[in-house]
């Protein structure tokens, strides 16, 4: 083979791509390299890394697995392309929470909990549950060494309980005759009750404590196990008893424990799990703050709220019936009643069953599905009282290592996890059973570390996690597993990250790298992009404009291009200016006592009427403030997590405008999030073609049966569960993806039909239909916010989340114009290219001046710099986090000391500056 043909062996060669919007794109990319795919958002960046490279490796690495795997093969979209050679298996590791399991957590899905439950399972020390002493089986080495340290020349008896079983004949034919009584010896044939007893054992020796007796002692202790049943006594002449079991046995108590397995500590097996909660940690019960919304309402006036629908005012006039007959007023505000009366309400008595007896009889009626909304609608999850959200049964509580059991291990955060296990102390035996298995749990949690999640619990449920700390725990766990010759698309790895620890990150996936894989990442941050060795930059533009290579090459190459609008932007040369003025806030909303999850007690003062930003590290408590405190307490009278809310009258609504996706259905595209579709439906049945075959807006709909595709339920595509792989998405064979029925698809509005039409991007169909005020006023918005690339029937599921906010905020610049509206913004920019960032900073400073105020949590230096005011959480993240560092305009943070943003915007403000 010539050299040249092994150089082309060390690629991937991707020849006449044409995937979605490539424009048939030609790229050798390097092997066993990191490789940094950027470019605006909507320019094909996606399309390459997930739906080229990751789609054709996973198809290739399904075609050597079993017939059940490749019989999807020949269903699976192929990637349309005339040349793809050199791919390595491909894995994904993208910013959507892998699963909404609420059994799945940080430990399970980095297996460190399976390297747990083994290490606990094997050098675990059980302790009795009714006294809590260590429980321990006893060796002959163990028990000589514990007898021959009392003094020398003391007297003792060696002796075994009376087997039941045997009779005084068969106990001499075994070799014993004589017993010991009340520490008294006497021969066998002397007993005048030949009976066993409590107090009545056989003796198998007599001695006196001796180093030269060392090995009679021996003999006869083990002599005593094996016809004792495990257990051995041994009297000393004080009276004092010292009792030996090769079993788990409590020597006080006489309780007998089963030795460790490993599935004892799993919260997923029915050995493990605790019998009250069944391994979820928490219970289901009635929430009293959904029941009785409004405490200042009387019974009469309807303040148990689920009694006054009309199906159930009946249960409200028999409480107050029985209220009154009690001499319990009705007709005073709830919270002024006394306690014993509010328990009557809630709890009832003899006579009357109580709220809390009206949800049971609901539980028990739960196979109706009335039933089961009604108790989801007024219920929330308190800990467990009985495992205290540890997830596990007693039993398996009472294995310790280190003093902890493996719940408490498990609520240890990552660094504080990482501390325990390195700081452990092993015996030499136990180094030598389970010091593969600390070594790897020290591993897998350095990786955590490293990817800057130190402040998460090892207990922490996964789909509470955001985009960005899901995808980096798949990172650490991919680290974890020492894949080697694999291929590993990344997508924008340092989302929620801090700029502090982007070092961090960029070490992480060079080391990947450097264990023999390919890393391909899409990313916009500019100090992942300068750590990569190669660099595709992809455009010029979104959409139908972009799609094209600007620059395939080394990253010092790259930096210098003058086509790349990307280079300009990381080499300086463009960038985000800082406002000349900063706006002055006009009043605040002011939560006092801030004090749920990390937050320490603390007063902050969201400014209204300007454009804020909460900062911090990852884990300092900012999605905690905005979204746990202030957005789940804004309508509540007595809030949850916090003292007291100021400053509500002088906002009209708060919105908060996560990256929670807008729908798990494939059916939620962004035409119809924006309701542009239902105007749309409209233009095609009134069409000359619709109207004659009796066609109205409903049968343009994917939504409802009647035109939509009934083999794919309107979806365009079917999921396949592969098992132990990751679900296969496939084309639906009767549609081809389009999602209408054939005669819905053949009514054409201006040569285009309906699934034509849905195709367009949002730019398209604003010129498409221009002459249509109402579709164009409802598409602009997307544009507005740069998502003019998005295709109006693509599915929002694909969606990042920088541009799920997007579209959630375009959707408030259509419908919410005239109120005064406090936004709360999650990290916006998650997706965004650096000219896009300044796209959506003149949406905010649209917003802003309509009389709106905004709040976003934010690591983009550039949006924090653009701030009108910037509140800085931290100093650290976990517990050293939850306290307001500083907080001022984006100069005044920069100067605080104490502040490890400030540091960086301190030197990002200066650069911008110069």
């Amino acid at each position: 083979m010539s050299p040249e043909q092994d150089k082309q062996d060390e690629r991937i060669v991707l020849r006449g791509v044409r995937v979605h919007n490539l424009k048939n794109i030609d790229l050798d990319l390097p092997l066993d390299s990191l490789i940094l795919i950027t470019g605006v958002s909507g320019s094909g960046k996606s399309s390459l890394a997930f739906d080229t490279l990751y789609a054709e490796g996973q198809r290739r690495y399904l075609e050597s697995l079993s017939s059940y795997a490749r019989q999807f093969l020949e269903r699976m979209d192929k990637p349309d392309a005339d040349l793809i050679e050199g791919i390595p298996p491909a894995i994904a590791i993208q910013q959507k929470a892998s699963t909404k399991n609420p059994r799945s957590t940080v430990a399970t899905v980095t297996e460190i909990h399976d390297y747990l439950r083994v290490l606990f399972a094997r050098v675990g020390t059980v302790h009795c549950l009714k006294c809590g002493r260590p429980v321990s089986r006893d060796t002959i080495d163990s028990a000589v060494d514990r007898l021959f340290a009392l003094p020398a020349g003391t007297k003792a008896l060696i002796t075994f309980a009376w087997p039941p079983d045997k009779n005084p004949a068969a106990l001499k034919k075994m070799g014993f005759f004589r017993v010991a009584q009340n520490g008294r010896v006497i021969p066998l044939d002397e007993l005048k009750d030949p009976a066993a007893g409590p107090d009545l054992d056989i003796l198998v020796d007599r001695l006196a404590i001796d180093p030269a007796e060392r090995d009679r002692a021996a003999d006869s202790l083990e002599l005593g196990l094996r016809n004792g049943g495990g257990v051995v006594k041994v009297r000393i002449e004080n009276g004092e008893e010292i009792l030996f079991s090769d079993r788990l046995e409590c020597k006080e108590c006489r309780l007998v424990y089963e030795e460790p397995f490993p599935n004892l500590f799993s919260f997923n097996s029915p050995q493990g799990a605790c019998p009250v909660c069944h391994g979820f940690g928490d219970l289901a019960v009635i929430d009293e703050d959904k029941v009785i919304p409004d405490r200042t309402k009387s019974l009469e006036e309807g303040a148990v709220e689920p009694w006054t629908k009309p199906k159930s005012r009946g249960l409200m006039r028999e409480m107050i019936r029985q209220a009154r007959r009690r001499g319990i007023p009705t007709d005073v505000p709830f919270k002024n009643l006394k306690p014993e009366w509010q328990r009557f309400v809630l709890d009832g008595e003899k006579g009357f069953y109580g709220v809390k007896g009206y949800f049971r009889w609901l539980q028990r009626k739960q196979y109706k599905v009335q039933n089961r909304v009604l108790l989801a609608r007024y219920r929330k999850y308190a800990p467990c009282p009985a495992c205290g959200k540890t997830r596990l049964n007693p039993r398996a509580l009472s294995v310790r290592i280190g003093g902890l059991d493996i719940g408490r291990v498990a609520q240890m955060t990552v660094e504080e996890a990482h501390a325990f296990f390195t700081a452990l102390a092993l015996k030499p035996f136990e180094e030598k059973v389970a010091g593969r298995l600390r070594a790897e749990i020290v591993g897998r949690l350095r990786f955590l570390l490293e990817v800057g999640l130190d402040y998460l619990t090892l207990d922490r449920m996964t789909f509470t996690l955001s985009g960005g700390e899901a995808q980096r725990i798949n990172l650490a766990a991919a680290l974890g597993s020492s894949l080697v010759g694999a291929l590993f698309v990344l997508d924008e790895p340092s989302v929620g990250l801090h700029a502090r620890d982007n070092d961090r990150l960029t070490a992480i996936l060079r080391s990947l790298k450097d264990i023999g894989n390919t890393v391909v990442v899409v990313e916009h941050d500019p100090d992942i992009i300068r750590a990569a060795e190669y660099a595709v930059d992809l455009g010029p533009g979104a959409g139908a404009a972009g799609g094209r290579v600007i620059f395939a090459g080394p990253m010092d190459r790259f930096l210098r291009d003058e086509s790349s609008l990307t280079a300009h932007y990381l080499s300086g040369r463009r960038r985000i200016p800082v406002p000349s003025e900063r706006r002055r806030p006009r009043g605040a909303v002011t939560v006092r006592g801030a004090r749920k999850h990390n937050l320490k007690d603390i007063d902050v003062r969201i400014p209204l009427g300007v454009f804020s930003c909460l900062t911090g590290v990852s884990g300092s408590g900012k999605s905690t403030l905005l979204a746990d405190i202030l957005h789940r307490n804004w309508e509540k009278g007595e809030p949850e997590g916090c003292d007291r809310i100021l400053g509500r009258s002088r906002v009209d609504k708060l919105v908060l405008v996560d990256q929670a996706p807008l729908s798990a259905s494939l059916r939620s595209i962004p035409a119809t999030y924006t309701k542009a579709m239902d105007d749309i439906r409209l233009l095609f049945s009134r069409t000359r073609e619709a109207r004659a075959q009796g066609m109205g807006p409903g049968m343009f709909s994917f939504n409802t049966p009647g035109g939509r595709c009934e083999e794919c339920q309107g979806d365009g595509r079917k999921v396949v569960e592969m098992q132990f792989l990751s679900d296969v998405v496939l084309t639906c064979e009767a549609c081809l993806g389009r999602r209408f029925k054939a005669e819905v698809l053949d009514i054409p509005y201006r040569g285009k039909n309906i699934h034509q039409v849905l195709e367009l991007s949002v730019e398209e169909a604003v010129a498409f239909f221009a002459d249509q005020p109402r579709i164009v006023k409802k598409l602009s918005p997307l544009r507005d916010v740069g998502l003019g690339y998005l295709r109006l029937g693509q599915p929002t599921t694909t969606l990042s989340g920088g541009e799920l906010q997007r579209i959630k905020l375009a959707h408030h610049l259509i419908h919410e114009r005239e109120k005064r509206i406090l936004y709360l913004f999650d990290e916006p920019t998650v997706g965004l290219h650096p000219d896009d960032v300044a796209v959506l900073l003149r949406a905010f400073e649209r917003l802003v001046g309509e009389g709106h105020s905004i709040c976003v949590i934010e690591h983009n230096l550039d949006v924090i710099k653009c701030a009108d005011w910037v509140i800085d959480l931290g100093p650290e993240g976990g517990e050293r986090g939850g306290r307001v560092v500083a907080a001022g305009t984006p100069e005044e943070v920069a100067a605080a000391p104490e502040s490890i943003t400030g540091r960086y915007l301190k030197k990002h403000l200066k650069a911008a500056a110069a």
